[in-house]
């Protein structure tokens, strides 16, 4: 239970950043605008539903949804995506936190899976 609360907060976490900087100039990036928009709305979907006891298989769709910010960060940084490019930790705080957050919510959801196959290794 305690990697199903994290997991949902982290996700939340990335969304609410996502979705701050949609609201506070994003929105008017071709292209990058809409997929910070979607980000925030799935990443807010997916952990209202694992927090209330959605199936196991969000747990990887928010694995997925942090693994997919994080190599969008990644390449926003280094060769662009889309045609943008930034450079270094700005707009600061929230590309750390972003990052921190997707982060953690990948370390979670292996703490998740590997937790999973331990036991149903026991006899």
């Amino acid at each position: 239970m305690a990697t199903r609360i994290g997991i949902a907060a982290t996700l939340a976490a990335s969304g609410i950043s996502h979705a701050y900087l949609y609201v506070h100039g994003y929105r008017h990036i071709p292209t990058i605008g809409g997929a910070f928009a979607l980000q925030a709305s799935v990443a807010f979907a997916i952990a209202t539903l694992i927090l209330v006891g959605g199936p196991a298989w969000l747990r990887w769709a928010a694995a997925m949804v942090a693994s997919g910010a994080l190599v969008a960060f990644g390449l926003s940084r280094t060769v662009g995506l889309f045609g943008f490019t930034e450079r270094g930790w700005e707009p600061w705080p929230h590309t750390a936190v972003s990052a921190v957050a997707e982060l953690l919510t990948i370390v979670l959801w292996a703490v998740w899976v590997v937790g999973g196959r331990l036991r149903s290794a026991r006899p």
